[in-house]
C-alpha cells in the first residue's frame, strides 16, 4: 500500500498532473476570491459611512445650543468628527467629512433649517415641475376612492 502512494506521487509530480491540477484549481478559485473581497471591501466602506453618518449627527446636535457663530459650529463639529474617526482607527478625508457634517445640519430636525422650494425643467420642451416640500398637511390617498 505505501509502494502504491508512493507510486502515485512520483506519477503526480512526474507527469505534471499535480501542477495542471493546481492551475485549474487556482482559475477556478481567484475569481470567487477576488468577489468576496470586493464584497468585504464594500460592506466595510457601507459600515464606515453609516458611522461617519452617526457620528456627524451627534456632533451636530452637540454644537446647536454652543455661544458660537455658524461657521465656528460647523468647524468644531468637523474637527470632532474627526478625532472620534481617528481615534477609532479611521483616516477619512476632510472633505468627506465635511459633507457628512453638512448633510447632518441640513437633515437635523434640531436646526430649523427650512427646505426651499425649487423649480426643475423636465425635458427640452421647457415643461417645469415646481417642488415644494412636505408641510405634513397633505390627507393620505384612500384606495377605495382610487378604484
Amino acid at each position: 500500500m505505501e509502494k502504491l502512494i508512493s507510486d502515485f506521487g512520483t506519477w503526480l509530480i512526474s507527469s505534471g498532473a499535480l501542477v495542471a491540477t493546481f492551475v485549474f484549481a487556482w482559475k477556478y478559485l481567484k475569481p470567487i476570491l477576488q468577489a468576496k473581497e470586493e464584497h468585504a471591501s464594500t460592506l466595510q466602506s457601507k459600515e464606515l459611512w453609516d458611522f461617519l453618518i452617526t457620528v456627524a449627527d451627534m456632533n451636530v446636535s452637540a454644537m446647536l445650543h454652543k455661544d458660537l457663530t455658524g461657521s465656528e459650529k460647523f468647524e468644531k463639529a468637523v474637527d470632532n468628527t474627526n478625532k472620534v474617526l481617528l481615534n477609532n482607527g479611521y483616516n477619512v478625508d476632510d472633505s468627506v467629512i465635511k459633507t457628512a457634517v453638512q448633510s447632518a445640519y441640513e437633515k437635523s430636525p434640531l436646526t430649523g433649517s427650512k427646505q426651499t422650494t425649487s423649480t426643475v425643467t423636465v425635458d427640452q420642451a421647457g415643461v417645469t415641475a415646481t417642488i415644494e416640500p412636505a408641510d405634513g398637511t397633505a390627507t393620505a390617498i384612500d384606495p377605495k376612492e382610487v378604484a
